[in-house]
């Protein structure tokens, strides 16, 4: 209950508070939002907002920019509000990973998907990361994603308030530090 009134109330804060950036949003040609599915809680599928960063295929310089600081995912706050995501969970996949998933590793879908994580952490340059690999498709479904999987079923044995409010202070210091 703690973490539903969290996320609403700091959803609701920021989102206001974000009002400038919606305006710009809103008015400014190279900038606009995008809708995507992805796969939520319990393996049910839901429409994430972000801000488009990429143009004929290609991330725009706004867009590399954008992403540096996360800042093309702040309309998911909006998700959050809504209740499809938290701010502390599985970053929300595309159809074809987590809702395949078998056995233990289906423990994820008890999560509802978040804004950040401490896979979201240590994978926060993670476009790079595959670019650099001979097989990037291979290298994400053998090493990125199960290591995501098995940090995110450690994420569900630990989970409490203090913890996500620890995995927030160490996106923020990940962001800017």
């Amino acid at each position: 209950m703690t973490k539903i009134l969290f996320d609403f109330i700091i959803s609701l804060v920021l989102i206001v508070l974000l009002i400038p950036l919606w305006v710009i949003i809103l008015i400014t040609p190279y900038v606009s939002i995008f809708k995507q599915t992805r796969v939520g809680r319990f393996g049910k599928y839901f429409t994430i907002y972000k801000i488009k960063t990429m143009k004929d295929g290609r991330v725009t310089s706004l867009g590399k920019f954008l992403r540096k600081y996360k800042i093309d995912e702040l309309p998911q706050l909006f998700n959050i509000l809504k209740g499809d995501m938290s701010f502390v969970g599985p970053r929300p996949d595309i159809p074809g990973y987590y809702d395949k998933l078998i056995g233990k590793d289906r423990g994820v879908l008890l999560l509802k998907p978040g804004l950040t994580s401490l896979a979201a952490i240590k994978y926060r340059n993670e476009e790079a990361l595959l670019a650099r690999q001979v097989n990037p498709s291979k290298f994400n479904t053998e090493i990125i994603f199960p290591d995501k999987v098995k940090m995110n079923l450690d994420y569900l044995e630990k989970r409490s308030f203090w913890y996500d409010i620890n995995i927030i202070v160490l996106t923020i210091k990940s962001l800017f530090f």
